[in-house]
């Protein structure tokens, strides 16, 4: 009985902004142009730093790998999201839904990880600036970036098991914008207990230890600038950390809220539209707050302007 019920759900409507009919066309123009500025930007820090010699450095690494995450889970959800906005059949088959939630949750759960890996690059790059090259290798850098992807990939893994063999035998409308766990834990007909205790448990895991990580090393950075003299060295340090600390204050501030709280507290029209915040707005404003503030891309950009013969007057 329980594989026939969960086979009687073939597809789900995705309600979104279904309540907001007047607005449909003036919202896929907003997320059109959201969406195009997240993968012009991210593309154009990738370009940059493959392009240009003096940004092949293992910082670049990590910012490379951050706007690749940023223009994947923004490219799993968004055009989907702008197709239902014009269109009046807004479904999603089972296999599609589980395939989504499958990409996003692997891409949001890397992205945490790789966050906090940033935390520690500035952490030793302030703290101990001699040892810096001894410790930031190439290798250690590769064994960073591995690990951000395969924890994402496992934790992804475990969350899209667990929600495929949940049944869903009943209402089959997400009051969502996209496929996520808390709304398809909320419609299932059958037993949630698991799915919701790995939900916080691996949030924990996944979200708040990296959080607390990147706090701790926040806190050495902090009192080692402050015992900087220099005041031109104290600013430098500080710009250095304050657009990665916007990024993370914003991603994971609305992430942790929408994954690691009680389900039972769940407010559907509260946190869809937090994940709004994390799923569009954030990609789109990583590169002009964390990468196109610096001085050295911009360097770069002018570099390949004169180069290119480019008009290049925006920076």
């Amino acid at each position: 009985m329980e594989g026939k019920n969960k086979t009687a759900c073939l597809e789900f409507i995705i309600l979104g902004f279904s309540n907001l009919n007047e607005l449909q066309f003036l919202l896929f123009t907003i997320f059109m142009l959201t969406y195009i500025s997240t993968l012009g930007g991210n593309v154009f820090i990738i370009l940059v730093s493959v392009v240009d010699p003096c940004l092949h450095n293992l910082m670049y690494y990590f910012l490379g790998n951050l706007a690749f995450l940023d223009i994947c889970y923004t490219t799993n959800n968004v055009p989907q999201m702008m197709v239902h906005l014009l269109s009046e059949k807004k479904s999603i088959s089972y296999g599609g839904c589980v395939a989504q939630l499958f990409a996003f949750i692997f891409f949001v759960g890397s992205e945490c990880l790789l966050l906090a890996a940033m935390a520690y690059d500035h952490y030793i790059a302030i703290c101990k600036p001699l040892r810096y090259s001894a410790i930031m290798n190439k290798v250690l850098y590769s064994q960073l970036a591995v690990s951000c992807w395969t924890g994402g990939f496992l934790n992804s893994v475990v969350h899209t098991v667990l929600t495929y063999c949940l049944p869903f035998c009943g209402n089959n409308q997400i009051n969502y914008f996209f496929c996520d766990i808390p709304p398809l834990l909320i419609l299932s007909c059958g037993d949630t207990s698991v799915n919701k205790l790995a939900l916080l448990s691996i949030g924990v895991v996944i979200g708040w230890t990296p959080f607390l990580c990147i706090i701790l090393s926040y806190l050495y950075i902090f009192s080692t600038i402050l015992r900087i003299h220099s005041s031109e060295r104290r600013h430098e340090a500080f710009s250095t950390c304050a657009s990665h600390l916007v990024i993370v204050l914003l991603y994971y501030g609305s992430a942790v809220f929408t994954y690691v709280h009680r389900i039972s507290t769940y407010s559907l029209e509260k946190d869809r539209l937090i994940s709004v915040l994390y799923s569009v707005v954030t990609p789109m404003l990583n590169p002009l707050i964390y990468t196109l503030r610096k001085k050295d891309i911009k360097d770069a950009v002018k570099a390949m302007g004169r180069k290119w013969q480019l008009p290049i007057s925006l920076f």
